[in-house]
């Protein structure tokens, strides 16, 4: 029976600003979710509040509002929308689930006639009242931990007594884990307690007995009305119980299950969605088993909607989790449904994976001066990355590789620690960087009983470390010209980089690179396919590894290679790799752009990326998807099989541009603004040379490369002086200083951590006024898409002001001063494609603070707010393909958007709150005023000063 005639329009609920706990897979799933609906020709109504995502693209849905996700939205929107048969929250994370269960409260649903699909409101509650949950799995007869329900702060107390420490302290209906901790001792109780009760929306927490050292695993499972159930994806997390899942690196498939357990915990995971309530949908379960041959099953929770495993789930297996889920929702049934992957098979079936991925979550730390970094039960990341390869020990290096982090991979770089005391807290505490310490620890020489005993992580996995390591010893005896072929091409596929075997031999990168060329060893190219390759894959999505070449008859030798490649002209865009403050969806939802635009314009589009939470990863964004690290070394290795037009690195942030250096040196050809001028914009002194040469005020700065230097400049500067490193992105080092003290202190810590760095030194204009452009240029003409004013004063980084499009109180003289520098700049600077300047006002003089020749955070805020494609507009200028006067530019606007900036500071509550040059937002929402009267505008600038910090 195919899809219900009665469901012709649909509301979706999004998940609204990025935050810790809830990032931009939810993005990836509601984008997934409108197309699905769309292709059966359902109209879509979509509700989110956040301006940087491919989902709230007006090309996405019907209607589409940009705004608050409160109920008071939703009567607004029914009341515009009559027609609305039915609403599916599940694809907008916990912030969809609640603001549902509190319009079914206020009767909203029903007022409106209103049905809900993809879950129902019992679903949600038993999952969510932690009490009612522990009753359903009792009769169900699946087994939880000890707990009990608390929702006074005295009976918390007296549960507490009873079961005795360890104990773990879970707030009913929150994200992310908030709220929830970790009690060894009775004196840390009270505090965690009340805090756990103030953060709950229902002031209700559940205390269960803990179950250190247990090992946790994840399934992702599908329904249909028909009660078909799938089990999309098995994922074992390698940290034990007591991190976070969305903290821990996560493998999959399960490594070390018994195949009698797996089963086991299938069955109770089928039974436990049976049980919870009658819908069609997604669902993720968690599991605890224990660490000894019993391998007893708890079931820790489960979520009746897609989540940040079922992102991670889609991209390891080619099964788009959201999508199905979407379909099953509107009244498909899953045999009803093709496999998206072969496109001949059906739904209903279970994909197998004949290759290992592994997820690395990423963090930082930095951005939070004094945060607690141990990891609990609470996140605390703010984006993963996902490594393929055909070994467990292939698909941990090529994510270690994808975080960014000046690591190479494990060990072989030199950067590991050598403190015996150091390395075992940093096991004993589990710590972000512990992916790199087990190895450091191994190294050292402590035994694998000791690491086990302490991080409680399977022996298996400890195991597969310290083979790596072993191989790292056997070829650290050789040199570049003794090493054999069998060994360099086990450590290629054991995941090893050309740099880190290079480091092994004390030899240079390119001789490992050119004798692995010499001897034929070379990457090949895998499809993922989610079906071992027993049935055809019809999806171009594909990971690298290494293999020995096989023998045929006729003596000839080769290396089967799944990738293709076509005689058509490619370009080659570049993703921004892990989300992280400073970069996040905004530059995901530019390469979106990107490929697409340059899919209109003929070309086959190739897309490099290993962030498995966004769109530019979906198997159909491009034509061909390489889900490898944006790592010099696997890029290179794509050029060259794939021999593309060019390469688009303007669009995917930092993480793009960085690697333009290497690409221009290599001959290969950057789409759009070059090379040379990207790098003039860095370099601040060939740039303020260039505005001097224009006569374009800024202010007046001098460059230093250490602390000496720096004092010096200081009396010619004058204080306060703002201190920032080159070549950085999110503000990341800058500080106001205002004496020498401070000045030397913050100097000599940034040349700490980044070493052989050119600091600049700006005189602070205190008081100035913070503005920001951004444009198209084709060469020869400039079109400015927006300017927007910050409501901070200047010194509070772009990223975390709030800013009015357009401006709110300029004058003619300044805006006029505006426009003519951002002409001049983008023409001086050759600039093809997208660029964005700050300003800073003071006097009515408009001086320049930074010019970046690239997509910025803002540009799909502008587009949204105008209703234009600027980043399409944008590509098909960098590809040569149309100039800027072959556009109709068509703005929509009225009265103002604001741009406001989300913190997660609730993650981290000892830190400093205070905001400054670096940015600390993890995510932006957008909010439409008619006139500066508004009560919201109105408080944004009363409170404009108040985290002003140097």
């Amino acid at each position: 029976m195919p899809k219900r005639k009665d469901l012709n329009s649909i509301l979706i609920i999004g998940s609204g600003p990025i935050i810790i706990g809830q990032a931009c897979e939810f993005d990836y799933a509601g984008s997934q979710s409108l197309r699905s609906l769309r292709e059966d020709g359902i109209e879509t109504i979509l509700i989110n509040s956040n301006p940087a995502t491919i989902m709230t693209d007006p090309s996405m849905a019907d209607h589409v509002y940009l705004k608050p996700l409160t109920t008071k939205s939703i009567v607004e929107i029914l009341k515009n929308h009559p027609q609305i048969d039915a609403v599916l929250p599940t694809m907008g994370g916990q912030t969809a689930l609640n603001l549902c269960i509190e319009a079914d409260k206020k009767g909203i649903w029903e007022d409106f006639g209103v049905e809900l699909i993809g879950v129902d409101i019992d679903a949600i509650n038993i999952t969510e009242d932690r009490e009612q949950f522990r009753e359903l799995m009792l009769k169900i007869g699946v087994g939880m931990a000890p707990q009990a329900t608390a929702t006074s702060f005295l009976k918390g107390k007296e549960i507490a007594q009873e079961f005795g420490f360890p104990l773990v302290i879970r707030a009913s209906y929150t994200l992310g884990g908030a709220g929830a901790s970790i009690v060894y001792k009775p004196e840390d109780f009270d505090a965690l307690l009340s805090h756990g009760l103030e953060i709950s929306p229902i002031h209700e927490v559940m205390i269960d007995k803990a179950l250190m050292g247990w090992k946790e695993y994840e399934l992702e499972l599908l329904r249909d009305k028909n009660d078909n159930v799938v089990i999309i994806c098995t994922i074992e997390n390698m940290d034990p119980m007591g991190i976070h899942t969305g903290d821990s690196i996560t493998v999959a498939p399960a490594m070390t299950l018994s195949d009698r357990t797996f089963q086991k915990m299938r069955d109770m995971a089928i039974k436990m969605m049976r049980s919870i309530g009658d819908f069609e949908g997604g669902c993720n379960v968690q599991f605890a088993v224990s660490p000894d041959e019993k391998e007893d099953i708890i079931a820790i929770e489960i979520n009746p909607r897609v989540s940040r495993s079922s992102a991670l789930a889609s991209k390891a297996t080619g099964y788009p989790i959201a999508k199905v889920a979407t379909k099953l929702a509107i009244g498909y049934s899953l045999d009803e449904l093709e496999n998206q992957i072969t496109k001949s098979t059906s739904a209903l079936f279970e994909p197998t994976l004949d290759y290992v991925i592994v997820k690395i979550p990423r963090w930082n730390f930095d951005k939070f001066e004094g945060s607690d970094r141990t990891l609990g039960l609470q996140m605390k990341s703010v984006g993963e990355v996902m490594g393929i390869g055909r070994s467990f020990q292939e698909a941990l290096h090529k994510a270690t590789q994808s975080l960014e982090i000046k690591r190479n991979g494990l060990g072989a770089d030199g950067k590991g620690y050598r403190n015996y005391d150091q390395i075992i807290s940093k096991l004993t505490v589990p710590s972000w960087d512990r992916v790199f310490v087990i190895y450091d620890a191994i190294q050292m020489g402590i035994p694998l009983s000791r690491i086990h005993e302490i991080t409680k992580i399977d022996m298996w996995f400890l195991k597969q470390y310290e083979e790596l390591h072993q191989l790292e010893k056997e070829i650290s005896e050789y040199t570049i010209a003794s090493l054999s072929k069998d060994l360099l091409l086990e450590a290629k596929q054991k995941g090893f980089a050309d740099r880190q075997i290079a480091h092994m031999l004390d030899c240079y990168e390119s001789e490992v690179y050119n004798k692995r060329t010499e001897l034929n060893i070379n990457r090949v190219y895998k499809l993922v396919d989610t079906c071992a390759a027993e049935f055809k894959a019809m999806t171009p999505y594909y990971y690298s590894t290494f293999e020995a070449d096989i023998e045929k008859p006729d003596g000839t030798r080769y290396v089967e290679n799944d990738s293709i490649v076509t005689d058509k002209k490619k370009i080659v865009v570049l993703g921004s790799g892990p989300n992280r403050i400073g970069q996040g969806i905004e530059f995901d939802y530019c390469c979106v752009h990107g490929v697409l635009a340059a899919a209109e314009c003929g070309y086959e589009t190739i897309m490099i990326n290993c962030n498995p939470e966004t769109v530019s990863t979906d198997f159909d964004t491009a034509d061909k998807l390489y889900f490898e690290p944006v790592f010099w070394e696997h890029i290179y290795d794509i050029i060259r099989h794939e021999k593309p037009e060019g390469v688009i690195v303007q669009l995917g942030g930092q993480t793009a541009l960085k690697l333009a250096e290497k690409l221009s040196k290599y001959g290969i050809n950057i789409i759009g603004t070059s090379y040379e001028s990207l790098d003039l914009a860095e370099d601040r002194g060939s740039f303020s040379t260039l505005l001097q040469e224009n006569n374009i005020p800024y202010p007046q700065f001098g460059t230093a490369e250490t602390a000496d230097e720096a004092l010096q400049l200081a009396d010619e500067l004058n204080f306060p002086l703002l201190v920032r490193p080159s070549y950085v992105l999110g503000g990341q080092g800058m500080k106001i200083v205002i004496n020498k003290e401070e000045l030397e202190e913050h100097v000599v810590d940034l040349l700490r951590k980044i070493p052989n760095n050119k600091l600049l030194l700006d005189h602070y204009l205190d008081g100035a006024i913070e503005a920001e452009a951004d444009a198209i240029c084709d060469g020869k003409d400039v079109y400015i898409i927006g300017i927007m004013e910050h409501i901070e004063p200047c010194g509070i980084h772009s990223g975390d002001s709030n800013a009015t499009l357009p401006p709110f109180n300029l004058g003619e003289f300044v805006m006029q001063q505006i426009k003519d520098h951002t002409k001049k700049i983008a023409l001086a600077l050759n600039t093809v494609g997208l660029i964005n300047i700050q300003f800073a006002i003071k006097d009515d003089m408009v001086y320049i603070i930074e010019a970046n020749p690239r997509a910025s955070r803002t540009v799909p805020f502008i587009a949204k707010a105008y209703k234009e494609p600027y980043v399409n507009y944008a590509t098909k200028v960098m590809l040569g393909e149309k100039k800027v006067k072959d556009f109709d530019f068509k703005p929509e606007l009225e009265g103002f958007a604001i741009k406001q900036p989300v913190f997660s500071f609730n993650k981290f509550p000892n830190v400093n709150k205070n905001l400054g040059p670096e940015m600390k937002s993890t995510g932006e929402s957008i909010l439409f005023i008619d006139s500066l009267k508004d009560d919201e505008f109105y408080n944004l600038y009363a409170r404009r000063k108040m985290y002003l910090s140097k």
